[in-house]
């Protein structure tokens, strides 16, 4: 049974922009070699920890939206796990209103449009 899924991982800070890349990179071809369908890709970059992890207080935002047959995500939640520079992850199924709404936030229909951030960050 294929479901739509989002998975948010956090990743040490510790890592160079080029490694952070390769990690990501690598977690998004091993979804695709399981017959995966990427919906999106979003890197939030480095971020400020609730609470220390691993005595760590930062660190880097990676979600990643996709569809994939379920028997895939125990596996790739394993991979997660067993993997030293990943500090926390979280997997939701998405029903049809988190689907429509993340399509939605994607078009700008919703909240602030990607484009409008960038704006103000350069003229900061």
């Amino acid at each position: 049974m294929v479901n739509q899924y989002e998975t948010t991982v956090i990743v040490t800070p510790v890592l160079t922009d080029t490694e952070l890349k390769e990690l990501t990179s690598g977690y998004v071809k091993f979804l695709k070699s399981k017959g995966a369908e990427i919906i999106d890709e979003d890197h939030w970059g480095l971020k400020q920890l609730a609470y220390p992890i691993k005595k760590k207080t930062t660190g880097f935002y990676f979600l990643v939206e996709y569809k994939v047959d379920t028997q895939v995500i125990s596996e790739f939640e394993l991979n997660l796990k067993r993997d030293e520079s990943i500090m926390r992850f979280l997997t939701v199924s998405l029903d049809k209103y988190a689907v429509k709404y993340n399509d939605d936030k994607r078009k700008g229909l919703i909240g602030k449009k990607k484009t409008e951030t960038k704006e103000k960050e350069e003229e900061a």
